[in-house]
Protein backbone atom coordinates (compact mmCIF):
# COMPACT_ATOMS: atom_id res chain seq x y z
CA UNK A 1 0.00 0.00 0.00
CA UNK A 2 1.32 3.21 -0.74
CA UNK A 3 0.91 6.60 0.58
CA UNK A 4 0.72 9.85 -0.44
CA UNK A 5 2.76 12.10 2.41
CA UNK A 6 1.22 15.41 0.92
CA UNK A 7 -2.05 14.65 1.05
CA UNK A 8 -2.42 11.72 3.86
CA UNK A 9 -0.26 13.31 6.55
CA UNK A 10 -2.30 16.53 6.48
CA UNK A 11 -5.28 14.47 6.92
CA UNK A 12 -4.09 12.72 10.13
CA UNK A 13 -3.04 15.85 11.73
CA UNK A 14 -6.17 18.28 10.31
CA UNK A 15 -9.97 16.02 10.40
CA UNK A 16 -11.92 17.39 8.19
CA UNK A 17 -14.08 18.91 11.13
CA UNK A 18 -11.13 20.91 12.01
CA UNK A 19 -10.17 21.93 8.35
CA UNK A 20 -13.96 23.20 7.80
CA UNK A 21 -14.42 24.93 11.51
CA UNK A 22 -13.44 28.61 11.17
CA UNK A 23 -11.05 30.34 13.20
CA UNK A 24 -11.48 30.52 16.99
CA UNK A 25 -9.72 32.94 19.60
CA UNK A 26 -5.94 31.98 20.39
CA UNK A 27 -3.64 33.04 23.06
CA UNK A 28 -0.79 32.17 21.34
CA UNK A 29 1.56 34.69 20.62
CA UNK A 30 3.12 32.94 17.67
CA UNK A 31 0.66 34.86 15.41
CA UNK A 32 1.57 38.05 17.55
CA UNK A 33 5.26 40.20 15.83
CA UNK A 34 8.61 40.26 17.65
CA UNK A 35 9.53 42.99 19.82
CA UNK A 36 11.95 44.09 16.89
CA UNK A 37 8.55 43.86 14.70
CA UNK A 38 9.58 40.90 12.40
CA UNK A 39 6.84 38.73 11.75
CA UNK A 40 7.12 35.22 13.06
CA UNK A 41 7.72 32.12 10.81
CA UNK A 42 4.62 29.61 11.47
CA UNK A 43 6.52 26.87 12.67
CA UNK A 44 3.47 24.82 13.66
CA UNK A 45 -0.17 24.48 14.24
CA UNK A 46 -2.83 26.10 16.93
CA UNK A 47 -3.02 23.94 20.20
CA UNK A 48 -6.23 23.29 21.93
CA UNK A 49 -4.75 24.29 25.38
CA UNK A 50 -3.59 27.57 23.53
CA UNK A 51 -7.35 28.40 23.09
CA UNK A 52 -9.25 31.29 24.60
CA UNK A 53 -13.23 31.10 24.94
CA UNK A 54 -15.69 34.32 24.62
CA UNK A 55 -16.55 35.82 28.22
CA UNK A 56 -19.79 34.94 30.03
CA UNK A 57 -20.77 38.61 30.94
CA UNK A 58 -23.41 36.97 33.16
CA UNK A 59 -26.57 39.18 33.92
CA UNK A 60 -29.34 39.70 35.95
CA UNK A 61 -31.96 37.67 34.97
CA UNK A 62 -33.95 34.54 35.50
CA UNK A 63 -31.37 31.65 36.11
CA UNK A 64 -29.53 30.06 32.83
CA UNK A 65 -26.25 28.07 33.12
CA UNK A 66 -24.19 26.57 30.35
CA UNK A 67 -21.99 23.53 30.73
CA UNK A 68 -18.42 24.10 28.95
CA UNK A 69 -16.29 20.89 28.76
CA UNK A 70 -12.36 21.99 29.29
CA UNK A 71 -9.29 20.31 29.62
CA UNK A 72 -9.37 16.67 31.74
CA UNK A 73 -12.92 16.34 31.19
CA UNK A 74 -13.96 18.45 33.41
CA UNK A 75 -16.85 21.13 33.65
CA UNK A 76 -16.81 24.18 33.93
CA UNK A 77 -20.30 26.09 34.39
CA UNK A 78 -20.53 29.34 31.95
CA UNK A 79 -23.49 31.41 34.18
CA UNK A 80 -25.41 33.67 31.50
CA UNK A 81 -28.23 34.54 33.70
CA UNK A 82 -28.37 34.95 37.39
CA UNK A 83 -31.26 35.95 39.92
CA UNK A 84 -29.53 34.94 43.68
CA UNK A 85 -27.03 33.46 45.54
CA UNK A 86 -25.51 32.49 49.30
CA UNK A 87 -24.54 35.31 50.98
CA UNK A 88 -22.28 35.71 54.45
CA UNK A 89 -22.85 37.80 57.26
CA UNK A 90 -19.33 37.10 58.49
CA UNK A 91 -20.02 39.17 61.96
CA UNK A 92 -23.17 36.97 63.20
CA UNK A 93 -21.69 33.90 61.31
CA UNK A 94 -24.39 33.25 59.00
CA UNK A 95 -24.92 32.52 55.31
CA UNK A 96 -28.38 32.73 53.37
CA UNK A 97 -29.76 32.50 49.96
CA UNK A 98 -31.11 35.90 48.89
CA UNK A 99 -32.14 37.83 45.47
CA UNK A 100 -29.24 40.12 43.70
CA UNK A 101 -31.77 43.57 43.19
CA UNK A 102 -28.75 45.26 41.00
CA UNK A 103 -24.78 46.31 41.08
CA UNK A 104 -23.82 49.54 42.11
CA UNK A 105 -20.48 49.48 41.72
CA UNK A 106 -17.52 47.94 39.85
CA UNK A 107 -14.06 48.86 40.32
CA UNK A 108 -12.45 47.68 36.68
CA UNK A 109 -15.51 49.53 34.60
CA UNK A 110 -18.48 51.45 34.40
CA UNK A 111 -20.71 49.88 31.73
CA UNK A 112 -20.49 46.67 34.05
CA UNK A 113 -22.75 48.80 36.50
CA UNK A 114 -24.96 50.13 33.77
CA UNK A 115 -25.22 46.52 32.08
CA UNK A 116 -25.97 44.76 35.61
CA UNK A 117 -23.11 42.78 34.80
CA UNK A 118 -22.31 40.24 37.36
CA UNK A 119 -18.48 39.49 37.92
CA UNK A 120 -16.05 38.69 40.81
CA UNK A 121 -15.66 41.81 43.06
CA UNK A 122 -18.48 43.42 41.62
CA UNK A 123 -20.38 45.74 44.68
CA UNK A 124 -23.93 44.62 44.39
CA UNK A 125 -27.31 45.06 46.19
CA UNK A 126 -29.39 42.00 47.79
CA UNK A 127 -32.28 41.73 49.64
CA UNK A 128 -32.17 42.16 53.46
CA UNK A 129 -35.40 39.88 53.92
CA UNK A 130 -33.67 36.57 54.93
CA UNK A 131 -30.79 38.52 57.19
CA UNK A 132 -33.38 40.13 59.18
CA UNK A 133 -35.74 37.06 59.53
CA UNK A 134 -32.75 35.26 60.56
CA UNK A 135 -31.94 38.07 63.16
CA UNK A 136 -35.33 39.01 64.57
CA UNK A 137 -35.84 34.97 65.07
CA UNK A 138 -32.39 34.83 66.61
CA UNK A 139 -32.18 37.48 69.29
CA UNK A 140 -35.94 37.83 69.47
CA UNK A 141 -35.53 41.88 69.28
CA UNK A 142 -36.28 43.53 65.69
CA UNK A 143 -33.39 44.55 63.61
CA UNK A 144 -34.16 48.67 63.41
CA UNK A 145 -35.23 51.05 65.58
CA UNK A 146 -38.27 51.66 64.14
CA UNK A 147 -39.09 48.10 63.88
CA UNK A 148 -38.60 48.16 67.77
CA UNK A 149 -41.95 50.76 67.77
CA UNK A 150 -44.20 49.09 66.22
CA UNK A 151 -43.27 45.75 68.25
CA UNK A 152 -43.84 47.89 71.23
CA UNK A 153 -47.21 49.56 69.77
CA UNK A 154 -48.75 46.37 69.21
CA UNK A 155 -50.63 44.51 71.61
CA UNK A 156 -49.48 41.25 70.75
CA UNK A 157 -48.06 39.26 73.96
CA UNK A 158 -44.37 37.94 73.71
CA UNK A 159 -44.21 33.74 73.31
CA UNK A 160 -43.20 32.13 76.63
CA UNK A 161 -39.92 30.36 77.28
CA UNK A 162 -38.98 27.94 79.23
CA UNK A 163 -36.35 29.47 82.22
CA UNK A 164 -33.24 27.48 80.20
CA UNK A 165 -34.35 29.12 76.75
CA UNK A 166 -35.13 32.36 78.02
CA UNK A 167 -31.59 32.09 79.70
CA UNK A 168 -29.97 31.47 76.23
CA UNK A 169 -31.87 33.90 74.60
CA UNK A 170 -30.61 36.57 77.34
CA UNK A 171 -27.27 36.30 76.81
CA UNK A 172 -27.12 36.56 72.89
CA UNK A 173 -29.21 39.86 73.59
CA UNK A 174 -25.93 41.09 75.22
CA UNK A 175 -24.10 40.55 72.00
CA UNK A 176 -27.05 41.89 69.50
CA UNK A 177 -25.30 45.30 68.83
CA UNK A 178 -25.69 46.12 64.69
CA UNK A 179 -23.45 48.61 62.87
CA UNK A 180 -25.52 52.27 62.36
CA UNK A 181 -24.37 51.91 58.36
CA UNK A 182 -26.27 47.92 58.08
CA UNK A 183 -29.01 49.09 59.97
CA UNK A 184 -30.23 51.82 58.04
CA UNK A 185 -29.78 49.33 54.98
CA UNK A 186 -32.18 46.91 56.75
CA UNK A 187 -34.52 50.08 56.97
CA UNK A 188 -34.26 50.42 53.33
CA UNK A 189 -34.64 46.59 52.60
CA UNK A 190 -31.33 46.39 50.90
CA UNK A 191 -27.71 45.35 51.59
CA UNK A 192 -24.32 45.80 50.12
CA UNK A 193 -22.46 42.75 48.97
CA UNK A 194 -19.71 41.37 47.24
CA UNK A 195 -19.37 38.46 44.93
CA UNK A 196 -16.30 36.14 45.87
CA UNK A 197 -17.32 33.13 43.21
CA UNK A 198 -16.41 33.48 39.65
CA UNK A 199 -20.01 33.39 38.10
CA UNK A 200 -18.16 32.09 34.70
CA UNK A 201 -16.56 29.82 36.21
CA UNK A 202 -18.68 28.21 38.76
CA UNK A 203 -21.77 29.38 37.63
CA UNK A 204 -22.86 30.99 40.97
CA UNK A 205 -23.00 34.32 42.62
CA UNK A 206 -21.63 33.72 45.76
CA UNK A 207 -20.43 36.64 48.48
CA UNK A 208 -20.61 38.08 51.77
CA UNK A 209 -22.74 41.32 53.68
CA UNK A 210 -20.18 44.50 53.41
CA UNK A 211 -19.12 45.79 57.00
CA UNK A 212 -17.28 47.87 58.91
CA UNK A 213 -14.22 49.64 57.05
CA UNK A 214 -14.90 47.75 53.52
CA UNK A 215 -18.74 49.16 53.70
CA UNK A 216 -17.40 52.59 54.41
CA UNK A 217 -15.24 52.54 51.55
CA UNK A 218 -17.69 51.39 49.18
CA UNK A 219 -20.28 53.44 50.14
CA UNK A 220 -17.82 57.09 49.86
CA UNK A 221 -16.87 55.41 46.25
CA UNK A 222 -20.61 55.15 45.12
CA UNK A 223 -21.54 58.64 46.67
CA UNK A 224 -18.91 59.87 44.47
CA UNK A 225 -19.77 58.33 42.00
CA UNK A 226 -23.38 59.47 41.84
CA UNK A 227 -22.02 63.38 42.42
CA UNK A 228 -19.82 62.58 39.18
CA UNK A 229 -22.93 61.76 37.12
CA UNK A 230 -24.60 64.17 38.60
CA UNK A 231 -22.23 66.99 37.06
CA UNK A 232 -21.70 65.58 33.90
CA UNK A 233 -25.18 65.56 33.06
Amino acid sequence: MTYNWVTDFEFVLCPRSSRLSTMGISRSSRHKRSASGAQRAHYRKKRKFELGRQPANTRLGPKRIHTVRVRGGNLKYRALRLDGGNFAWGSEHVTKKTRIIGVVYNASNNELVRTNTLVKSAIIQVDATPFRQWYESHYAQPVTKKGAKTTTDASTEPKKLSKHAQRNLDERKKDAKIDPMLESQFAAGRLYAAIASRPGQSGRADGYILEGKELEFYVRKIRTGKQKHAHGA
